[in-house]
């Protein structure tokens, strides 16, 4: 089952040395269209003999090699797409790159990153101007210590979804105002389904609803980056986990632990309940059952406004590559084109980065709503503190939900998180 864009891979090798073909400095790239101007400047004019090594899974490999042929065309350079299974490309990529084994730039998921950059295996990379260009959530899920590591390319999260026919189009703004929708359509019982992954817990999903009560998982900084401070205590944490225990056994009973990824998505296809979060990955289930929906931003449960985790993807620079400046060259005026990134998109639609495409694949309604829903969300955190937080934090949900005390087991679960990261 998907549920978020932190599905990743890596690809970065080089072979032979810029120095070679006469280096120079980047230069920004068009939005669409080829760049071989500004690619022949910055090279030197000349990459012949120069060669960059890719790694991609089997959804992106044709679009990659589409935008390698124009390169090569304008460059004189090669490029080598290498196929892998997706399962196998964040340790392959963590395990070749320090022997000089691996790619020169690959393919990933941006909470990888931050086990890329403590492990040495990748470089940052420099877009100029164009980071402009870009959706602001992708750029951030890329930026590790203020540094950017990769182009981002595509972006996922999830967002409120509502039985058109049941009630009607119009996207609740606020928690109280959807369950007052439902309950006035006859869903006085069901009003919203709360995947929980059943009794495990489930807060990936959940985690727009936190955050309107100002309760982070971690603290961000200016630049938009995480730290390893973690944001879930205080008053703010406490107001979610009463939310979470008002309406679980204890209140409403809206929340259960009962709720798979199957029996969520049934409850709502079946016309059981009006409302369920969830991702795009859930929408053809939902349309096959022939159920009319409408997609937006989740509505906020308390005075802030609703943020969901979003997943990005990107393409990452080796540490190790010998043709460092070529691959950024490559990255910045082809695979950030509007055509590429259209291309990608086409070969597995999640909504592209580029904030040009992004709006394109906007028109149709379903899609913009998951990107306004996005527009609101932040990263998931890509520190690798983060590894210290789900063993703890999914089955905090489960027991609110089943009526423990949220004075009691929401601050265990704060210091038992803060113990597993000092150690």
């Amino acid at each position: 089952m998907r549920k978020s864009l932190v599905l990743g891979a890596p690809l970065a090798v080089a072979v032979l040395a810029l120095s070679a073909c006469g280096g120079g400095d980047a230069a920004p790239a068009e939005t669409s269209g080829g760049a071989s101007t500004a690619t022949q400047e910055s090279t030197g004019g000349d990459a012949s003999g120069a060669s960059l090594t890719i790694w991609s899974d089997a959804e992106r490999e044709q679009a990659i090699k589409d935008a390698a042929a124009d390169f090569e065309a304008d460059t004189g350079a090669s490029i080598t797409v290498v196929q892998k299974n997706f399962e196998d490309l964040r340790a392959d990529f963590l395990s070749q790159v320090p022997t000089g084994e691996g790619p020169d730039i690959t393919i990933g998921a941006h909470d990888w990153l931050g086990e890329f950059v403590e492990s040495g295996v990748v470089d940052t990379i420099d877009l100029g101007d164009r980071v402009n260009d870009f959706e602001p959530v992708t750029v951030e899920a890329l930026t590790y210590d203020g540094q950017l590591y990769a182009l981002p390319y595509a972006q996922e999260s999830v967002a409120l979804i509502q039985n058109t026919a049941l009630v009607g189009e119009e996207t609740p703004a606020t928690w109280d105002e959807m369950i007052q929708m439902a309950t006035d359509a006859g869903f006085a019982e069901r009003p919203f389904v709360l995947y929980t992954n059943g009794t495990e817990g489930d807060m990936y999903t959940s985690y727009a609803f936190q955050t309107s009560f100002g309760a982070p998982v971690f603290v961000q900084d200016e630049s938009g980056s995480y730290t390893a401070e973690v944001g879930l205590g205080g008053d703010n944490g406490l107001a979610f986990a009463q939310f979470l225990s008002d309406n679980g056994s204890a209140g409403t009973g809206y929340f259960t632990d009962t709720v798979d990824y199957d029996i969520g998505n049934e409850l709502f296809a079946s016309g059981q309940s009006p409302f369920i979060v969830q991702g795009p990955w859930t929408i053809p289930t939902f349309t096959d059952a022939g159920v009319d929906v409408a997609v937006g931003p989740i509505p906020t449960a308390g005075s802030e406004t609703a943020a969901p985790f979003v997943g990005v993807q990107g393409f990452y620079l080796s540490a190790q590559s010998s043709n460092a400046l070529l691959a950024n060259e490559f990255l910045t005026n082809y695979m950030s084109t509007d055509e590429a990134q259209q291309a990608l998109y086409e070969a597995d639609p999640r909504i592209p980065a580029l904030t040009t495409v992004a709006e394109e694949v906007a028109s149709d309604p379903v899609i913009a709503g998951f990107l306004t829903a996005a527009q609101n969300g932040v990263p998931m955190p890509n520190i690798p503190e983060m590894g210290a937080v789900w063993d703890f934090w999914n089955p905090v949900q489960i027991a609110l939900i089943n009526g423990e005390d949220p004075a009691t087991v929401w601050p265990t679960m704060v210091g038992n998180i803060e113990s597993a990261i000092a150690d």
